[in-house]
């Protein structure tokens, strides 16, 4: 009887094989939390053993931080290409804002959380935190004083509103991880203490 003929799967080279892990680590996290990406949990993902994840990643916590610089790092881009759509500042923050609590990001919303907390104990991933949570400052501020400039906003300090609204953001969208508080009750929290803070009317943006 022929015995069929059983080829190998094609060998990756090493700028390869370290791609597919990295891509493997972001679907890990998505799915189950930065907790979840570990040489076990990678390998299982990956169909290879242990030992060729650590081969490939040393450092568990090198890798843990730059998956997440990935995943927040995409989310900046694509948050703000939908907000770029907008023509007047006042819509590109009504934009920002619904797209931000949006609970179809509630994947990307754990990994922030994840991160917070793990960053305390993995400096390689607190670094990361800072350097992402820098380009969303300096994005957000670009929005006000955009709107500033138009005529839109009142505000005298732009970096000082930006960090108050990026504070609101995390932890409504932590809230929201635990069903604490209805969407539209969070929605409206942050929409209205935007307003305030930026002298615009009641229900300008949302």
């Amino acid at each position: 009887m022929s015995t069929p003929d059983r080829r190998r799967a094609a060998r990756l080279s090493p700028d390869e094989r370290s791609a597919t892990l990295r891509a493997t680590a972001r679907e890990v996290a998505l799915e189950g939390g930065l907790p979840a990406v570990t040489l076990r949990g990678v390998a299982s993902r990956a169909g290879v053993a242990p030992a060729l994840v650590a081969h490939y990643e040393p450092s568990m916590d090198a890798l843990v931080a730059r998956t997440f610089s990935v995943i927040t790092l995409d989310e900046i881009d694509e948050v703000f290409a939908l907000v770029a759509t907008e023509p007047s500042p006042t819509g590109r923050l009504r934009a920002l804002i619904a797209t931000l609590l949006d609970d179809g990001r509630d994947d990307v919303t754990a990994v922030w959380a994840d991160a917070w907390s793990m960053g305390r104990r993995n400096a390689a991933l607190a670094e990361a935190v800072r350097e992402v949570m820098d380009r969303w400052q300096a994005a957000v501020v670009d929005v006000v004083r955009d709107g500033c400039d138009a005529g839109e906003f009142t505000a005298e300090d732009a970096e000082l509103v930006a960090w108050q609204f990026l504070g609101m953001i995390d932890g409504v969208n932590s809230h929201a991880l635990v069903h604490y508080g209805g969407a539209r009750d969070r929605g409206r929290l942050v929409y209205r203490a935007m307003e305030n803070e930026l002298g615009l009317p009641t229900g300008a943006l949302g």
